[in-house]
């Protein structure tokens, strides 16, 4: 079952939205139309394309690395700033998730590998990200982790022209 719900209606600037998604191969494109929409009528259009690549990216590992359902949420902290937490409940923390002291720029991927580009897109393209563990039974989730990114600001162009 996928579910939204925005989360904090108060502020029009300030808002929340939790996308639940089952394990299933159409998860990456639920989660890319659910965000076009959220961004959109929140008028964020220049992050909406970037903001969709990188979240199916973090749900298509999720679908691809776990065995359980995964959940997006959107949470807008003022300014035009976006940050997108994907949680799996794999505990799994992957590189260069793992290693908050890795190089700011990493190594383009290999053109003769069909996957392994996705944390890659994340460190060009967004301005913050990371990863964050979950303990057992936190969220109502049973553990895992929590990646995210962050994008937007006042007066900020995504850092991935044409995406």
């Amino acid at each position: 079952m996928v579910t939204v719900s925005p989360l904090d209606s108060r502020s029009p600037e300030c808002w929340k939205y939790a996308l639940r998604l089952p394990c299933d191969p159409r998860a990456a494109r639920i989660a890319r139309v659910t965000v076009r929409a959220i961004l959109s009528s929140h008028g964020l259009h220049e992050i909406v394309d970037v903001t969709e690549l990188l979240t199916s990216e973090l749900v298509t590992n999720a679908y691809q690395h776990t065995k359980g359902p995964s959940s997006v949420r959107l949470v807008a902290l003022g300014g035009g700033r976006l940050r997108v937490f994907v949680w799996d409940d794999s505990a799994y923390v992957p590189p260069p998730f793992d290693d908050p002291d890795a190089a700011p720029v990493p190594p383009s991927p290999s053109t003769d590998i069909d996957h392994g580009r996705g944390l890659f897109l994340i460190r060009q393209c967004a301005d913050r990200w990371g990863c964050w563990p979950v303990e057992g039974g936190s969220l109502g989730r049973g553990g895992g982790k929590l990646m995210w990114f962050e994008l937007g600001g006042a007066g900020a162009e995504p850092r991935c022209a044409a995406v």
